[in-house]
């Protein structure tokens, strides 16, 4: 098969053709329509991350956000998933302990890494991932559409969840133009909250209102930020993807009685802290908000399919230009997700 791998921490992708991968035991294989390309990847595929994740050996396969048809199954897997269009689950679990029992097996105590970091990925026209991995993908989704399902949609889902957001409440996302934000900013109106966006790129301004209608907010100086009239210059909830000390500040000094602070990124070291002469007083919360449970990813699968979430892919390339797309997610020029199309 074709396949864009990764030989060095930090290197560019190599497109070669490698050995088709066979499923062992308890695991499927993915034949595959179309795999997202996202900043995560960018991440995964770094000197800094690729050193640290669990069961890492390269040369890697990236790709985590992969969609397509189960062809060959290993010894044990159920026969019901030959020939289901699935998408991938990306944490790779244990399956028996306490996070994983109670849904939360991003949590999962003996957590073996992610798809397309600890174990190849969607780069490639063929993938293996364990059977509990697979999701199976409702009808009537796209698979470019359905590469934003399992992380772009559900990161959104599960942040929503952890920060309690309700109806009529004043949410800003930061960050909001880039593939899990202009999702998150679609998931917070759903449940009713007023949303705005802040971006420092213009085109992705324009286009959270223009496409979305969601009132965009240039963040390249947080203090000549203006929220909208009659929202007082106070927020319930800020939900932070770009981890950077100013937008953490700009978040506590604005945030209202009872407000949530939900950061969404690893990536960096900016140090979301909150004085206590601030925390108490008006009794903010800090929140991490890890990726997303096999159940929300669920959920964010019927969203789509329902027709109550956008999925937003304003790219489409082949294995030869992915890196074109890295760049571009580097410069943070590219609106929303990008996919690796297969024809077929």
């Amino acid at each position: 098969m074709l396949a864009a791998l990764v030989y060095e921490p930090g290197g560019p992708l190599v497109v070669e053709e490698v050995e088709d991968p066979k499923p062992g035991d308890g695991e499927v294989r993915v034949r595959i329509e179309a795999c997202g390309i996202g900043l995560t990847v960018v991440h995964y595929s770094g000197a800094s991350t690729l050193a640290t994740i669990a069961g890492t050996e390269l040369p890697r396969i990236p790709g985590h956000e992969f969609v397509g048809v189960v062809d060959q199954l290993g010894a044990g897997a159920d026969p019901r998933w030959l020939g289901r269009r699935v998408f991938a689950y990306f944490h790779l679990t244990c399956g028996v302990c306490r996070r994983c029992l109670g849904a939360e097996e991003q949590l999962c105590e003996s957590h073996g890494g992610v798809i397309g970091a600890a174990r190849d990925g969607g780069y490639a026209e063929f993938a293996v991932i364990p059977e509990r991995n697979a999701l199976e993908l409702p009808d009537g989704i796209d698979a470019v559409s359905a590469t934003t399902i399992a992380d772009a949609i559900a990161t959104p889902v599960h942040a929503a969840r952890l920060a309690a957001i309700s109806p009529g409440e004043r949410v800003a996302v930061v960050g909001a133009g880039g593939g899990v934000g202009i999702h998150m900013v679609q998931v917070a109106g759903l449940l009713g909250a007023d949303v705005v966006g802040l971006d420092i790129v213009p085109a992705k301004l324009d286009y959270l209102e223009r496409e979305l209608g969601i009132p965009g907010v240039d963040a390249r100086d947080f203090d000549a930020a203006r929220l909208p009239s009659g929202w007082r210059d106070q927020l319930d909830v800020v939900v932070d993807l770009v981890g950077a000390s100013d937008g953490y500040e700009w978040a506590v000094r604005t945030l209202d009685s009872n407000g949530r602070l939900v950061c969404l990124t690893a990536h960096t070291d900016a140090v979301a802290g909150i004085p206590s002469r601030d925390l108490v007083p008006r009794q903010l919360t800090v929140l991490g908000s890890k990726y997303t449970s096999r159940s929300e990813a669920a959920t964010a699968a019927a969203l789509v399919a329902q027709g109550r979430i956008r999925p937003i892919v304003t790219s489409r390339v082949g294995l030869g230009d992915i890196e074109s797309v890295h760049d571009e997610l580097r410069a943070g020029s590219l609106i929303g997700r990008a996919a690796l199309v297969f024809p077929r």
